[in-house]
């Protein structure tokens, strides 16, 4: 049995293996990266031993460290978790030569699966069916295609190909992130299906030779080819369930698998299905399927390694309907761009169980209120999982804790999440991998641009209640209070779209008595003058340093204020806004070259395609930045002239960094 359980692994799903292993009576150690030193992982842990370094390469890619870590501690087991080494045969193959039980499957069955084509032609001869492949660019004549890492998975190396013009730049900027996420930069083609569904197979092996399909979940809905939204059991056509299950285990068959792993189909809209991949670990989205079979899959898994039998060879039933939601740190308004920076709150209520099956709110988080995040690793924050007998209720129930969360200091996809859960094609089932290309809706943030006012006047209320609280010398008097009551306080906030000026009007009584915003921008009750004494449109009922409730065309909204410094993070009703207090007198800073790019986060320029004093159009491609794995475009903003490009080529850049001037007129001055 096993005694003591590595984890080669970080984040949440290092978490989730600590959970179960606590409840079987596991001890657990944790490695980490110098980066990851305070994070929750680490703290979970029976014991932790240090990765020096920062990068994966130098860290959770290190099979030497990571086995001499387990030497260190004791561990007589590891578990890869997803990502990193969990798909290396090299490494399930050193833990096991250094005498520790492997939590996963054989190495030789990684080794199949992990060279895709190898794998297709292996399970082409078990009957599963197969899309046509090409390893040569050059023999593709129709399109789109789709170009693919051979090794590795998480959509990373992925690239849709319409015109034949742009295959060579696809495979190579495939190749390039490939490599540099799974060591390995090998690359293939497949043919490209419209409106397709991404559905997977959850399979389970035991050494005993049972192989048993633990139902499917439908993950179509993704950005850059990583999923986002996964639920289950998938809404399928009549017949076809049954037979993308017998494919998936016939795939298991064929390689002796033993272990958790998913089989992953394309599902056309003629109900068809294509074999994808093999992916040989747990999946992120593993609760999904915990939740309607109500099996502990890491268990099963620990179970299975030490030599059990599974407890049945036959697919459980399943009960209700279940749906998560990879919550990350990016701006989907702004392409994805991963966010940076220290998470001071978050929150989810309503949660009723973490990193186990559980009816109802589930949250597999590997941050807390105060986690850094950084650039290092892959941008996802959290897994929040909704349970309920309908699938309609399991969307609105995620949806509406999503909606009431607060997540502030980084920028999340919260917001999208929620506009696709509620959307009306979501509900109706109407989802594939295209989803988010055909739905430009769903990026729109939840909070109104005419809601903004409202949270900037509650920001404002709140920033001056905080001060009257902290106030040393006649704390008595009412926030504001004036000689010339008539003359309004003013506070300037950075929004999302620029500055906006708060002024408002507070009474003798402390009552609100007139309020603006400028830039002018309509509110439900209209804009209030405050030199004409006329009945505002809003009402101040409370206002406290963290809660303001304002009185709307006699409907009462209620904002809770956090503020962090000069950035203040109001949630209310209508959804969330993150403000910057800016100073009233600010201090000069250095003004900055017209047309100067910023890098919007740390990161390293991988490529310069341009050169200085070369002629650029509007949404030219200049330079490359890779940061969290995944290569960020910089485009020119418009037509002009490269005037500086002061990073070279593999140069490290922080935010706020100056990537690149392009001056618009045509002398590069």
């Amino acid at each position: 049995m096993i005694r003591k359980l590595l984890v080669a692994n970080r984040g949440e799903i290092a978490r989730r293996v600590f959970a179960t292993c606590r409840a079987l009576g596991i001890g657990t150690v944790a490695v980490h990266s110098d980066a990851d030193v305070d994070a929750p992982f680490v703290a979970d842990a029976d014991q932790a031993v240090r990765l020096p370094g920062n990068t994966p390469a130098e860290t959770y890619l290190r099979i030497d460290l990571i086995l001499d870590a387990a030497r260190k501690a004791g561990a007589d087991a590891v578990h890869p978790g997803y990502g990193f080494l969990a798909e290396n045969a090299e490494f399930a193959a050193a833990v096991t030569d250094a005498g520790l039980t492997w939590v996963g499957p054989p190495a030789k069955a990684i080794a199949a699966m992990g060279d895709k084509m190898e794998a297709k032609a292996l399970l082409a001869e078990a009957g599963v069916p197969m899309l046509p492949t090409w390893t040569d660019p050059d023999q593709i004549t129709d399109f789109p295609v789709l170009v693919k890492a051979s090794a590795g998975g998480g959509g990373r190396g992925m690239r849709v190909v319409r015109d034949a013009a742009d295959l060579a730049e696809a495979v190579a900027s495939a190749r390039r992130e490939a490599a540099a996420a799974f060591g390995d930069g090998t690359v293939f083609i497949e043919r490209y299906v419209e409106c397709g569904r991404h559905v997977e197979v959850q399979v389970f092996g035991d050494t005993h030779g049972t192989v048993v399909a633990l139902g499917e979940r439908d993950c179509s809905i993704q950005r850059r080819h990583q999923k986002i939204v996964e639920e289950a059991p998938a809404v399928l056509p009549e017949g076809v369930r049954a037979r993308l299950h017998e494919a998936a285990v016939a795939a298991g068959r064929a390689v002796g698998y033993v272990g958790a792993g998913t089989v992953e189909f394309l599902l056309a809209p003629d109900g068809e299905f294509f074999f994808l991949e093999m992916n040989t670990r747990l999946q992120v989205e593993h609760p999904v399927t915990e939740a309607v079979t109500g099996r502990d899959l890491v268990r099963l898994q620990l179970l299975v390694a030490e030599g059990e039998p599974l407890p049945s060879a036959a697919t459980p039933p399943t009960d209700g309907h279940a749906i998560e939601v990879r919550l990350c740190a990016e701006d989907p308004g702004q392409g994805f761009r991963p966010g940076t920076g220290t998470l001071h709150r978050f929150a989810v209520p309503g949660v009723t169980g973490e990193f186990a099956p559980t009816k109802g709110l589930r949250l597999d988080s590997g941050v807390v209120d105060g986690s850094a995040v950084g650039v290092h690793y892959d941008s996802m924050l959290a897994k929040l999982v909704a349970w309920a007998p309908t699938r309609a209720e399991a969307a609105r129930a995620l949806a509406g804790a999503l909606a009431r969360a607060e997540f502030h200091g980084v920028a999340t996809n919260r917001d999208l999440l929620v506009r696709v859960l509620r959307s009306p094609e979501f509900g109706a089932a109407e989802v594939d991998t295209g989803f988010l290309e055909r739905h430009g809706e769903v990026f729109a943030p939840l909070l109104p641009n005419d809601q903004l006012p409202l949270a900037a006047l509650a920001a404002a209320l709140a920033s001056a209640a905080g001060r009257r609280a902290g106030a040393t010398v006649l704390a008595g008097l009412p926030s504001g209070w004036r000689n010339v009551p008539a003359f309004p306080q003013v506070t300037r906030f950075a929004g999302p779209d620029g500055e906006i000026e708060v002024r408002y009007r507070l009474d003798r009584t402390g009552a609100l008595a007139g309020w603006s915003t400028d830039p002018s921008v309509s509110t439900p009750g209209g804009t209030a003058d405050l030199s004409s004494g006329a009945a505002p449109a809003v009402a101040l009922v409370e206002a406290a340093p963290d809660r303001v409730v304002l009185d709307v065309d006699g409907v009462r909204r209620a904002f809770r204020v956090h503020r962090v410094g000069s950035e203040v993070f109001v949630d209310g009703p209508d959804g969330a806004a993150s403000l910057t207090e800016l100073a009233r007198f600010p201090l000069p800073t250095a003004e900055l070259a017209a047309g100067s790019l910023l890098a919007p986060l740390p990161g390293a320029v991988t490529r310069v395609h341009v050169g200085v004093g070369q002629r650029v159009a509007a949404g030219e491609l200049l330079l490359t930045l890779e940061a969290m794995k995944l290569e960020h475009p910089v485009l020119a903003p418009t037509d002009g002239v490269v005037a500086e490009l002061p990073v070279p080529a593999g140069g490290q850049v922080d935010t706020g960094a100056v990537l690149a001037v392009v001056n618009s007129e045509e002398d590069p001055r």
